[in-house]
């Protein structure tokens, strides 16, 4: 928890905590403070609404999509669940989007054990690219993870060898969920062309005259 500290008049907080006689402030000092701060102050508002939007914007989406289920007698089991809903002239598309996040527990290093006497087997016979895909499946990032996609991608190879078929199932068997994001993308059919082209929420996206 942050504490304010009460700053005595005249004085200046630096960056290590000690107070500066005001006099000892460059000009330029104050003037990158103040743009800053006031830079700052907007971004905060503008993260504040975005956040209340989202809010209300998933509360529509679900309150639709109950109203439109009451049509029909039908039951929701929750809000979860991928929908796209465009308007009536076809121009406006959003799309609510829900993205598992999955990990894995001990049995994933039963899996590398199996697939790892799977590729002793196959010195002799070469396969280098198999090798290749499986041995980037098993690497970590930079935060220590492993892709959950370029594991899961292994049970996507065609491998009839037992070893390698029980390698998968111990994959299977290691999957969790730890948790889902949801999303919301927002779309604008170009006339000319057609395609839904995607409104960015993202401010490093955003093109302004100054990054065109």
């Amino acid at each position: 928890m942050n504490m304010q500290i009460q700053i005595p008049e005249g004085y200046w907080e630096n960056s290590q905590g000690a107070l500066v006689p005001e006099t000892n402030v460059k000009e330029i000092d104050k003037l990158r403070d103040q743009t800053v701060r006031r830079v700052w102050e907007k971004a905060e508002a503008i993260n504040k609404a975005l956040a209340e939007f989202k809010e209300s914007a998933f509360a529509d989406i679900a309150t639709f999509i109950q109203i439109s289920a009451d049509q029909y007698n039908a039951k929701l089991g929750g809000n979860k669940g991928n929908v796209s809903l465009i308007t009536f002239d076809g121009r406006y598309k959003i799309q609510r989007n829900f993205a598992e996040r999955i990990v894995f527990d001990e049995r994933l290093h039963a899996a590398k054990i199996l697939i790892d006497d799977c590729l002793k087997e196959w010195t002799a016979d070469g396969r280098d690219e198999i090798k290749a895909i499986i041995n980037n499946a098993f690497n970590v990032d930079k935060k220590g993870e492993i892709s959950t996609t370029r594991v899961l991608g292994l049970k996507k190879i065609e491998i009839s060898h037992p070893k390698w078929l029980e390698a998968m199932q111990a994959i299977t068997d290691s999957i969790n969920i730890a948790g889902s994001k949801s999303y919301l993308r927002f779309y604008q059919r170009n006339d000319d062309t057609g395609e839904y082209e995607p409104m960015s929420l993202d401010i490093a996206s955003i093109k302004t005259k100054e990054t065109n």
